[in-house]
Protein backbone atom coordinates (compact mmCIF):
# COMPACT_ATOMS: atom_id res chain seq x y z
CA UNK A 1 0.00 0.00 0.00
CA UNK A 2 1.11 3.74 -0.87
CA UNK A 3 2.22 5.91 2.03
CA UNK A 4 -0.22 8.42 2.79
CA UNK A 5 2.23 11.43 1.60
CA UNK A 6 2.32 9.48 -1.53
CA UNK A 7 -1.54 9.41 -1.71
CA UNK A 8 -1.75 12.97 -1.01
CA UNK A 9 0.47 13.90 -3.59
CA UNK A 10 -1.31 12.38 -5.99
CA UNK A 11 -4.56 12.97 -4.45
CA UNK A 12 -2.91 17.34 -5.27
CA UNK A 13 -1.72 16.54 -8.85
CA UNK A 14 -5.07 14.94 -10.04
CA UNK A 15 -6.72 17.96 -7.94
CA UNK A 16 -4.87 20.60 -9.79
CA UNK A 17 -5.50 19.08 -13.21
CA UNK A 18 -9.08 19.41 -12.62
CA UNK A 19 -8.97 22.80 -11.80
CA UNK A 20 -8.75 24.86 -14.41
CA UNK A 21 -10.46 24.17 -17.94
CA UNK A 22 -8.00 26.22 -20.20
CA UNK A 23 -6.16 23.69 -22.39
CA UNK A 24 -2.59 25.59 -21.81
CA UNK A 25 -3.05 25.55 -18.28
CA UNK A 26 -4.13 21.95 -18.24
CA UNK A 27 -0.91 20.91 -20.49
CA UNK A 28 1.12 23.02 -17.90
CA UNK A 29 -0.18 21.57 -14.76
CA UNK A 30 0.01 18.00 -16.34
CA UNK A 31 3.56 18.59 -16.51
CA UNK A 32 4.60 19.91 -13.39
CA UNK A 33 2.28 17.60 -11.37
CA UNK A 34 4.24 14.49 -13.04
CA UNK A 35 7.52 16.12 -12.32
CA UNK A 36 7.19 16.65 -8.68
CA UNK A 37 5.55 13.80 -8.25
CA UNK A 38 8.15 11.28 -9.31
CA UNK A 39 10.39 13.85 -8.10
CA UNK A 40 12.69 14.27 -11.24
CA UNK A 41 14.65 16.83 -12.43
CA UNK A 42 13.24 17.27 -15.98
CA UNK A 43 9.54 16.92 -17.37
CA UNK A 44 8.11 17.60 -20.69
CA UNK A 45 5.11 17.04 -22.78
CA UNK A 46 4.07 16.57 -26.15
CA UNK A 47 1.02 17.07 -28.39
CA UNK A 48 0.91 15.34 -32.06
CA UNK A 49 0.21 17.60 -34.77
CA UNK A 50 -0.80 14.55 -36.62
CA UNK A 51 2.41 14.37 -39.13
CA UNK A 52 5.08 12.66 -37.02
CA UNK A 53 5.58 15.63 -35.42
CA UNK A 54 4.69 18.04 -32.29
CA UNK A 55 2.28 20.77 -32.59
CA UNK A 56 3.07 21.38 -28.82
CA UNK A 57 6.06 20.97 -26.45
CA UNK A 58 5.90 22.31 -22.55
CA UNK A 59 8.77 21.93 -20.36
CA UNK A 60 9.00 22.13 -16.63
CA UNK A 61 12.49 22.04 -14.88
CA UNK A 62 14.31 24.06 -17.53
CA UNK A 63 14.04 27.78 -17.26
CA UNK A 64 12.81 30.43 -20.06
CA UNK A 65 15.99 31.61 -20.69
CA UNK A 66 17.64 28.12 -21.15
CA UNK A 67 14.37 27.09 -23.39
CA UNK A 68 15.13 29.84 -25.69
CA UNK A 69 18.79 29.01 -25.97
CA UNK A 70 18.24 25.40 -26.57
CA UNK A 71 16.04 26.68 -29.52
CA UNK A 72 13.10 25.15 -31.16
CA UNK A 73 12.43 21.68 -31.05
CA UNK A 74 13.37 19.51 -34.41
CA UNK A 75 10.41 18.52 -36.63
CA UNK A 76 11.28 14.69 -35.98
CA UNK A 77 12.73 14.23 -32.45
CA UNK A 78 13.84 10.77 -32.28
CA UNK A 79 12.55 8.59 -29.24
CA UNK A 80 10.04 11.35 -28.28
CA UNK A 81 8.34 11.29 -31.74
CA UNK A 82 8.00 7.58 -31.90
CA UNK A 83 6.34 7.60 -29.16
CA UNK A 84 3.44 9.55 -30.60
CA UNK A 85 3.09 6.87 -32.39
CA UNK A 86 2.45 4.17 -29.95
CA UNK A 87 0.61 3.68 -26.37
CA UNK A 88 3.74 1.62 -25.19
CA UNK A 89 5.33 3.08 -22.17
CA UNK A 90 9.52 3.44 -21.87
CA UNK A 91 11.73 3.30 -19.05
CA UNK A 92 15.33 3.30 -19.65
CA UNK A 93 18.62 3.77 -17.10
CA UNK A 94 20.08 5.19 -20.60
CA UNK A 95 18.29 7.27 -23.38
CA UNK A 96 21.30 8.40 -25.33
CA UNK A 97 21.77 4.33 -25.61
CA UNK A 98 18.85 3.92 -27.11
CA UNK A 99 19.08 3.51 -30.66
CA UNK A 100 16.32 5.85 -31.30
CA UNK A 101 18.29 8.41 -30.22
CA UNK A 102 19.18 11.06 -32.30
CA UNK A 103 21.27 13.69 -30.05
CA UNK A 104 20.32 17.10 -28.88
CA UNK A 105 21.82 20.49 -29.08
CA UNK A 106 25.04 21.55 -27.42
CA UNK A 107 22.94 23.85 -24.82
CA UNK A 108 20.53 20.60 -23.80
CA UNK A 109 20.78 19.62 -20.29
CA UNK A 110 22.27 16.39 -20.12
CA UNK A 111 19.88 13.26 -19.90
CA UNK A 112 20.42 9.71 -18.67
CA UNK A 113 17.10 8.14 -16.47
CA UNK A 114 14.13 8.23 -18.57
CA UNK A 115 10.66 7.31 -18.38
CA UNK A 116 8.00 8.24 -21.35
CA UNK A 117 4.35 7.68 -20.59
CA UNK A 118 1.46 7.78 -23.97
CA UNK A 119 -1.17 10.05 -22.70
CA UNK A 120 -3.87 8.28 -24.70
CA UNK A 121 -7.63 8.30 -25.07
CA UNK A 122 -8.85 4.52 -25.78
CA UNK A 123 -6.30 4.07 -29.03
CA UNK A 124 -5.86 7.22 -29.71
CA UNK A 125 -2.54 8.93 -28.66
CA UNK A 126 -3.23 12.46 -27.02
CA UNK A 127 0.31 13.30 -26.00
CA UNK A 128 3.44 11.66 -23.99
CA UNK A 129 4.81 12.57 -21.02
CA UNK A 130 8.78 12.29 -20.81
CA UNK A 131 10.56 12.44 -17.57
CA UNK A 132 14.53 12.01 -16.88
CA UNK A 133 17.27 12.35 -14.32
CA UNK A 134 15.24 11.05 -11.28
CA UNK A 135 16.67 12.46 -8.04
CA UNK A 136 17.53 9.42 -5.80
CA UNK A 137 21.25 8.30 -4.36
CA UNK A 138 23.04 6.14 -6.36
CA UNK A 139 23.38 3.42 -4.62
CA UNK A 140 19.25 3.22 -4.43
CA UNK A 141 19.39 2.60 -8.80
CA UNK A 142 17.77 -0.50 -9.45
CA UNK A 143 20.11 -3.34 -10.96
CA UNK A 144 19.23 -2.81 -14.26
CA UNK A 145 20.79 0.81 -13.61
CA UNK A 146 17.51 3.00 -13.82
CA UNK A 147 16.27 5.43 -11.08
CA UNK A 148 12.93 5.05 -12.42
CA UNK A 149 11.27 1.97 -10.76
CA UNK A 150 8.18 -0.16 -11.78
CA UNK A 151 6.40 1.49 -9.21
CA UNK A 152 7.20 4.91 -10.98
CA UNK A 153 5.91 3.73 -13.82
CA UNK A 154 2.64 2.63 -12.16
CA UNK A 155 2.39 5.89 -10.80
CA UNK A 156 2.55 8.03 -14.64
CA UNK A 157 0.17 6.16 -15.89
CA UNK A 158 -2.65 6.60 -13.13
CA UNK A 159 -1.49 9.93 -13.84
CA UNK A 160 -1.52 10.01 -17.31
CA UNK A 161 -5.09 8.53 -17.53
CA UNK A 162 -6.41 10.78 -15.51
CA UNK A 163 -4.86 13.56 -17.53
CA UNK A 164 -6.40 12.14 -20.53
CA UNK A 165 -9.66 12.57 -18.97
CA UNK A 166 -8.62 16.62 -18.04
CA UNK A 167 -7.40 16.84 -21.58
CA UNK A 168 -10.23 16.32 -22.99
CA UNK A 169 -12.70 17.99 -21.17
CA UNK A 170 -10.40 21.37 -21.35
CA UNK A 171 -10.78 20.91 -25.17
CA UNK A 172 -14.34 20.10 -25.04
CA UNK A 173 -15.15 23.23 -22.51
CA UNK A 174 -12.85 25.12 -25.48
CA UNK A 175 -14.89 23.92 -28.42
CA UNK A 176 -18.31 24.67 -26.18
CA UNK A 177 -17.48 27.95 -25.70
CA UNK A 178 -16.12 28.85 -29.37
CA UNK A 179 -19.25 27.80 -30.71
CA UNK A 180 -21.24 29.92 -27.78
CA UNK A 181 -19.45 32.86 -29.28
CA UNK A 182 -20.67 31.94 -32.59
CA UNK A 183 -24.05 31.61 -31.56
CA UNK A 184 -23.62 35.23 -30.07
CA UNK A 185 -22.02 36.76 -32.88
CA UNK A 186 -24.97 35.45 -34.91
CA UNK A 187 -27.59 36.48 -32.61
CA UNK A 188 -25.80 40.11 -32.31
CA UNK A 189 -25.85 39.95 -36.45
CA UNK A 190 -29.57 39.21 -36.91
CA UNK A 191 -30.55 41.85 -33.97
CA UNK A 192 -27.88 44.63 -35.73
CA UNK A 193 -29.84 43.59 -38.74
CA UNK A 194 -33.48 43.58 -37.66
CA UNK A 195 -32.97 46.76 -35.24
CA UNK A 196 -30.37 49.25 -36.66
CA UNK A 197 -30.09 48.23 -40.38
CA UNK A 198 -34.11 48.52 -40.43
CA UNK A 199 -33.75 52.06 -38.90
CA UNK A 200 -30.83 53.24 -40.85
CA UNK A 201 -32.88 51.65 -43.96
CA UNK A 202 -35.51 54.17 -42.87
CA UNK A 203 -33.28 57.16 -42.05
CA UNK A 204 -32.16 56.76 -45.79
CA UNK A 205 -35.64 57.08 -47.43
CA UNK A 206 -36.77 59.89 -45.04
CA UNK A 207 -33.68 62.09 -45.54
CA UNK A 208 -34.21 61.28 -49.75
CA UNK A 209 -37.52 62.38 -49.55
CA UNK A 210 -37.38 65.92 -47.56
CA UNK A 211 -33.95 66.62 -49.76
CA UNK A 212 -37.33 66.76 -52.55
CA UNK A 213 -39.72 69.14 -50.74
CA UNK A 214 -36.78 71.48 -49.44
CA UNK A 215 -38.30 73.94 -52.24
CA UNK A 216 -41.78 72.42 -53.13
CA UNK A 217 -43.07 72.56 -49.34
CA UNK A 218 -40.31 73.76 -47.12
CA UNK A 219 -43.20 73.01 -44.02
CA UNK A 220 -43.27 69.85 -44.96
CA UNK A 221 -39.69 69.45 -45.12
CA UNK A 222 -38.91 70.77 -41.10
CA UNK A 223 -41.57 68.18 -40.41
CA UNK A 224 -39.46 65.12 -41.61
CA UNK A 225 -36.53 66.69 -40.15
CA UNK A 226 -37.74 66.01 -36.90
CA UNK A 227 -38.27 62.70 -37.84
CA UNK A 228 -34.68 62.02 -39.36
CA UNK A 229 -33.69 63.08 -35.77
CA UNK A 230 -35.75 60.79 -34.14
CA UNK A 231 -34.80 57.80 -36.06
CA UNK A 232 -31.08 59.08 -35.97
CA UNK A 233 -31.39 59.04 -32.18
CA UNK A 234 -33.52 55.41 -32.00
CA UNK A 235 -30.68 54.05 -34.37
CA UNK A 236 -27.65 55.46 -32.21
CA UNK A 237 -29.42 53.86 -28.93
CA UNK A 238 -29.72 50.25 -30.36
CA UNK A 239 -26.18 50.57 -31.60
CA UNK A 240 -25.18 50.94 -28.05
CA UNK A 241 -27.07 48.34 -26.43
CA UNK A 242 -25.72 46.29 -29.29
CA UNK A 243 -22.21 47.33 -28.23
CA UNK A 244 -22.60 46.67 -24.25
CA UNK A 245 -23.71 42.91 -25.17
CA UNK A 246 -20.99 42.32 -26.99
CA UNK A 247 -19.01 39.62 -25.43
CA UNK A 248 -15.43 39.96 -25.30
CA UNK A 249 -13.52 36.91 -27.26
CA UNK A 250 -10.40 38.02 -25.59
CA UNK A 251 -11.21 37.52 -21.90
CA UNK A 252 -9.67 33.77 -21.29
CA UNK A 253 -6.83 35.51 -23.42
CA UNK A 254 -6.23 38.74 -22.02
CA UNK A 255 -7.80 38.33 -18.96
CA UNK A 256 -10.84 40.54 -16.94
CA UNK A 257 -8.88 43.33 -16.05
CA UNK A 258 -7.83 44.05 -19.85
CA UNK A 259 -10.80 43.44 -20.83
CA UNK A 260 -13.06 45.81 -18.67
CA UNK A 261 -10.28 48.72 -19.52
CA UNK A 262 -10.90 47.74 -23.50
CA UNK A 263 -15.11 47.98 -22.82
CA UNK A 264 -14.93 51.02 -21.08
CA UNK A 265 -13.13 52.63 -24.11
CA UNK A 266 -15.17 51.43 -26.53
CA UNK A 267 -18.24 52.52 -24.14
CA UNK A 268 -16.03 56.02 -23.87
CA UNK A 269 -16.07 56.25 -27.36
CA UNK A 270 -19.57 55.58 -28.37
CA UNK A 271 -21.60 57.80 -26.04
CA UNK A 272 -21.58 61.30 -24.69
CA UNK A 273 -21.01 60.35 -20.99
CA UNK A 274 -17.31 59.61 -19.62
CA UNK A 275 -16.59 55.95 -19.52
CA UNK A 276 -13.57 55.22 -17.02
CA UNK A 277 -11.57 52.00 -15.62
CA UNK A 278 -9.64 52.16 -12.82
CA UNK A 279 -7.72 48.75 -11.40
CA UNK A 280 -5.69 49.02 -7.94
CA UNK A 281 -4.02 45.96 -7.11
CA UNK A 282 -5.16 42.81 -9.24
CA UNK A 283 -5.03 39.56 -8.81
CA UNK A 284 -5.74 35.93 -10.79
CA UNK A 285 -9.37 34.90 -10.28
CA UNK A 286 -10.92 31.73 -11.36
CA UNK A 287 -12.77 32.17 -14.90
CA UNK A 288 -16.01 31.33 -13.22
CA UNK A 289 -15.39 34.61 -11.21
CA UNK A 290 -14.00 36.53 -13.93
CA UNK A 291 -17.06 35.97 -16.49
CA UNK A 292 -19.36 36.78 -13.64
CA UNK A 293 -18.04 40.35 -13.37
CA UNK A 294 -18.14 41.00 -16.51
CA UNK A 295 -21.35 40.20 -16.94
CA UNK A 296 -22.46 41.95 -14.10
CA UNK A 297 -20.26 45.29 -15.41
CA UNK A 298 -21.88 45.13 -18.76
CA UNK A 299 -25.34 45.25 -17.46
CA UNK A 300 -24.47 47.72 -14.90
CA UNK A 301 -22.83 49.08 -17.85
CA UNK A 302 -25.93 49.01 -19.98
CA UNK A 303 -28.63 50.31 -17.30
CA UNK A 304 -26.55 53.36 -16.64
CA UNK A 305 -25.96 54.27 -20.24
CA UNK A 306 -29.14 53.61 -21.41
CA UNK A 307 -31.60 54.84 -18.62
CA UNK A 308 -29.65 57.28 -16.05
CA UNK A 309 -28.66 59.94 -18.62
CA UNK A 310 -25.16 60.14 -16.70
CA UNK A 311 -22.01 62.88 -17.57
CA UNK A 312 -19.85 59.92 -15.87
CA UNK A 313 -19.68 56.31 -15.20
CA UNK A 314 -16.57 54.99 -13.23
CA UNK A 315 -15.95 51.30 -13.94
CA UNK A 316 -13.37 49.79 -11.10
CA UNK A 317 -11.49 46.31 -9.65
CA UNK A 318 -10.25 46.42 -6.48
CA UNK A 319 -9.29 44.28 -3.32
CA UNK A 320 -11.23 44.13 0.63
CA UNK A 321 -9.49 42.23 2.32
CA UNK A 322 -9.16 38.58 0.45
CA UNK A 323 -12.01 39.46 -1.47
CA UNK A 324 -12.62 41.30 -5.03
CA UNK A 325 -14.58 44.12 -5.48
CA UNK A 326 -16.39 45.36 -9.01
CA UNK A 327 -17.71 48.85 -8.42
CA UNK A 328 -19.87 50.86 -10.95
CA UNK A 329 -21.09 53.90 -10.33
CA UNK A 330 -22.33 56.71 -12.00
CA UNK A 331 -23.94 60.33 -11.29
CA UNK A 332 -27.02 59.17 -13.50
CA UNK A 333 -30.72 60.09 -12.47
CA UNK A 334 -30.87 57.48 -10.07
CA UNK A 335 -33.84 55.53 -8.73
CA UNK A 336 -35.56 54.21 -6.00
CA UNK A 337 -34.62 50.54 -5.70
CA UNK A 338 -37.66 49.68 -3.24
CA UNK A 339 -39.72 51.40 -6.19
CA UNK A 340 -38.31 49.49 -8.66
CA UNK A 341 -39.25 46.33 -7.25
CA UNK A 342 -42.37 47.22 -6.36
CA UNK A 343 -43.61 47.78 -9.64
CA UNK A 344 -41.94 44.71 -10.55
CA UNK A 345 -38.99 46.70 -12.95
CA UNK A 346 -35.95 45.08 -12.45
CA UNK A 347 -33.18 46.54 -14.63
CA UNK A 348 -31.12 43.66 -14.72
CA UNK A 349 -30.64 43.28 -10.93
CA UNK A 350 -31.89 40.27 -10.77
CA UNK A 351 -29.90 38.87 -13.34
CA UNK A 352 -27.17 40.40 -11.57
CA UNK A 353 -27.37 39.25 -7.96
CA UNK A 354 -27.95 35.59 -9.61
CA UNK A 355 -24.86 35.68 -11.36
CA UNK A 356 -23.19 37.06 -8.10
CA UNK A 357 -24.48 34.14 -5.98
CA UNK A 358 -23.53 31.84 -8.77
CA UNK A 359 -19.99 32.11 -7.19
CA UNK A 360 -20.04 33.02 -4.04
CA UNK A 361 -20.26 36.39 -4.15
CA UNK A 362 -23.04 39.39 -3.18
CA UNK A 363 -24.05 42.40 -4.57
CA UNK A 364 -25.43 45.86 -3.51
CA UNK A 365 -27.05 48.50 -4.88
CA UNK A 366 -27.37 52.07 -3.84
CA UNK A 367 -29.00 54.55 -5.65
CA UNK A 368 -31.70 57.40 -4.90
CA UNK A 369 -33.56 59.60 -7.23
CA UNK A 370 -30.98 62.71 -8.43
CA UNK A 371 -28.33 60.81 -6.69
CA UNK A 372 -26.76 58.65 -9.03
CA UNK A 373 -26.26 54.77 -8.71
CA UNK A 374 -23.24 52.34 -7.16
CA UNK A 375 -23.30 48.86 -8.05
CA UNK A 376 -20.96 46.54 -6.01
CA UNK A 377 -20.04 43.01 -6.63
CA UNK A 378 -18.28 41.13 -3.83
CA UNK A 379 -16.30 37.66 -5.06
CA UNK A 380 -14.32 35.66 -2.19
CA UNK A 381 -10.74 34.97 -3.04
CA UNK A 382 -8.67 35.54 -5.90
Amino acid sequence: MAPRTGLAAVSAALLAMNRTLQVRDVLQTIVVSARELLDARYAALGLPDGNGGFAQFLVDGISDRQWKVIGPLPRQHGILAAMLGGATPVRLADVRKDPRFEGWPDAHPELSDFLGMPIADGEEVLGALFLANKRCPPGRRRPDGCAFTAEDEDLLHLLAQHAAIALTNARLYERSRELTIADERARLAHELHDAVAQKLFSLRLTAEATATLMDRDPGRARSELGQIASLAAEAADELRAAVVELRPAALDEDGLVATLRAQAQVLDRAHPARVTFDCRSPRALPAAHEEALLRVAQEALHNALRHAVPQRVGVSLFRRGIDTVLRVRDDGTGFDPAAVRTAGRHLGLVSMRDRAAAVGGRLSVTSAPGKGTTIEMEVPGG
